[in-house]
């Protein structure tokens, strides 16, 4: 029988699996849009290039981060047997090494090349998601993914930050959209995959909410959140940053979300919560797009 290393994948492809690329390009496309929001035409190319590259590093430098502490609760998790650490396709040193490598090439562009208020925050959001979120607040509070979210709610901003070298009001409007549809969006993969966070609770204190307090109380905290983010994702046109193009996109996103989070209250499956995560993921790339058409094509009542 072949070892399972002799079928391990390509060395570049297990580097990739560890920076998590699905989460970083959505993390990347948000702080795209913030930014070309920062300014009214076309921002600076250098400033946009530059700041992608060490806010893209930093973010798969968090992710890698993530493997390397999780991979002891990777190892029991169903969902998680692919990553390469509990495949043994690369080991703890090499992890910790190529995060290293990758945050301190991140932190070093954003230092030299765009400016030092962005470093210091991307910064931040790499120390608190990575340290203070994997390894404390998953084990500390079921309401983690909700303390923890500012970390991940900040690519806009960081984004913004880059261009402009300011933390703007607008800017922090996007990260609070993003900090409210972070719980809403997360906990109904969380009662997908409820039979492996049970394990995680049991032999390594991780506190999940639809563990802690049960899936009827996660729907409901849910539906809650999306009921919060109809009055969140206004401010935007409601501050005049935005125009119609964006009041009635996410008018129409956040029907559909509540939609799905009274169906899920309705409908007790997994498949509801698995549509809810799916739809949830559509709602804040539109959300975003629907931003961003709007900035070079504003439509004012």
């Amino acid at each position: 029988m072949m070892s399972e290393l002799s079928l391990a994948p390509p060395a570049w492809k297990c580097y990739l699996d560890l920076c998590k690329p699905n989460v970083v390009a959505e993390m990347m496309f948000t702080a795209l849009v913030g930014m070309l929001l920062a300014v009214p035409n076309l921002p600076p190319i250098d400033k946009m290039i530059f700041g992608s590259i060490g806010i893209a590093f930093a973010a798969a430098s968090a992710a890698a981060i993530n493997h390397f502490i999780d991979r002891n609760i990777d190892e029991d998790l169903w969902f998680n047997v692919d990553r390469p650490l509990p495949k043994n396709y690369l080991s703890p040193k090499q992890v910790i090494t190529f995060a290293s490598a990758l945050g301190i090439i991140g932190m070093l562009v954003l230092i030299v090349k765009v400016n030092l208020l962005t470093a210091v925050l991307t910064f931040v959001s790499l120390f608190g998601y990575a340290f203070i979120y994997t390894h404390y607040l998953k084990r500390l509070t079921s309401q983690g993914i909700v303390v923890g979210g500012i970390f991940g709610a900040t690519p806009p901003l960081l984004g913004w930050s880059a261009i402009t070298g300011t933390a703007d009001p607008h800017a922090l409007l996007l990260t609070l959209i993003i900090f409210v549809w972070t719980p809403p969006h997360f906990w109904p993969l969380a009662i997908v995959r409820i039979e492996g966070y049970k394990i995680a609770f049991q032999k390594y204190g991780i506190r999940m909410l639809p563990v802690t307090h049960g899936i009827p109380h996660t729907r409901l905290q849910i539906l809650l959140y999306t009921i919060l983010l109809f009055p969140v994702t206004l401010l935007p046109y409601l501050t005049g940053m935005s125009g119609l193009i964006y009041l009635i996109t996410v008018m129409l996103l956040n029907i559909g979300f509540t939609y799905f989070a009274v169906l899920m209250m309705r409908t007790e499956t997994s498949k509801t919560a698995r549509q809810t995560f799916w739809y949830s993921i559509v709602y804040i790339t539109l959300l975003f797009a629907a931003l961003l058409i709007d900035h070079y094509f504003k439509i004012m009542p």
